[in-house]
């Protein structure tokens, strides 16, 4: 029988999606509408959105594996300490569980039945100085990889929401069917991550696409500010 899926790792998955989706579709829809304003060339329009589609994907994936890989590396060193500190020092770190669980209401005899209990067994110990004291928990990089790759797909589907008009829509009705679609599709992702997290579904939609359009219209006008001159 296949193991269900636990909550947290669907609301992590979904997070990825949003910040993949909704990372891909800005910042494409802010270049393409800038060099749109600077060039009125569709071919560099859809040239400069497809650069942007795929070095910011890419981009996205991997600050999503290193960054998680940099913690994985942390927490493999502190776990390495803690080893070494247990060994070196056991009375210390004894003393430290003893105030960790006097902090939690524990006292007298009960108290120093757990202390007891825990230091009896080295992994039962080191697991409890990881995450209690430290608060720290181990990372699995098969989820890191995972995880990566999904905010790699994401960050590519948001961002052919904008740029798919200009494949098949004169510069005009394709700069406005862009930018329809990214207030749709931007509403949309915030209406459903407010359903499945927390929020106000309503609020959470017109959220992310003020900010999506805000940042937007920054690209839009430093296009202006470069506008290319038309030659009379």
């Amino acid at each position: 029988m296949e193991k269900p899926q636990e909550p947290h790792v669907e609301e992590s998955y979904l997070a990825d999606v949003i910040l993949g989706g909704q990372d891909g579709l800005v910042n494409v829809l802010g270049v393409i509408l800038g060099v749109a304003a600077a060039s009125g060339d569709l071919r560099i329009i859809i040239a400069a959105g497809l650069a942007a589609t795929f070095a910011e994907s890419v981009s996205m994936g991997a600050v999503a594996f290193t960054s998680m890989r940099a913690r994985a590396d942390f927490y493999a060193s502190e776990l390495a300490r803690e080893k070494r500190e247990m060994v070196e020092v056991p009375d210390i770190e004894r003393e430290e569980i003893r105030e960790i669980y006097q902090k939690k209401g524990f006292r007298g005899k009960l108290l120093e039945q757990i202390v007891e209990k825990i230091t009896s067994d080295e992994k039962v110990w080191l697991d409890t100085m990881m995450k209690e004291e430290l608060g720290l928990e181990p990372i699995d990089m098969r989820q890191v990889l995972r995880s990566s790759i999904v905010v790699l797909v994401a960050a590519m589907v948001g961002s052919f929401v904008p740029l798919t008009p200009f494949f098949f829509l004169p510069i005009p009705v394709a700069i406005v069917s862009s930018i329809l679609l990214s207030c749709i599709a931007l509403f949309a992702v915030g209406f459903y991550k407010a359903t499945k997290m927390i929020g106000k579904p309503i609020r959470s939609g017109f959220e992310l696409l003020i900010i999506g359009m805000l940042a937007a219209l920054i690209g839009y006008g430093i296009g202006l500010l470069f506008k290319a001159p038309t030659l009379g």
